[in-house]
């Protein structure tokens, strides 16, 4: 019997990889697509365990859960981050005062 690969590793990989890059908008956003790997990693992980002989990419849905566990890790780390970072410049009234200012001092306006 010819052995198959797990449908959604690569798609896995992929929206693990993008989280890494997502991070960068408040954590959020990572987090989340990589939570979204992480349920996809879940459900192959679920078709290998109840028939192991017809897949070959087991090693690869190992990789696709680390990529997806990073991921996760990355993008809560950094909305902690920002979190804390807007409630010691005030709330998010702080924050924005602050914007204004940057912006009154390059002559930017909205």
């Amino acid at each position: 019997m010819e052995q198959q690969k797990l449908p959604n590793v690569t798609l896995a990989i992929v929206l693990g990889v993008i989280s890494f890059f997502c991070c960068c908008f408040a954590g959020l956003p990572g987090a989340i697509i990589a939570g979204i790997a992480l349920l996809l990693v879940n459900k192959d992980a679920k078709k290998y365990t109840l028939n192991p002989e017809l897949y070959s990419n087991y090693s690869q849905l190992k990789t696709a859960k680390i990529i997806a566990i990073i991921g996760i890790v990355l993008g809560v780390l950094y909305f902690i981050y920002t979190y804390y970072t807007i409630s010691q410049m005030g709330g998010w009234d702080g924050y924005m005062e602050k914007v204004q200012e940057i912006m009154e001092q390059y002559g930017i306006e909205e």
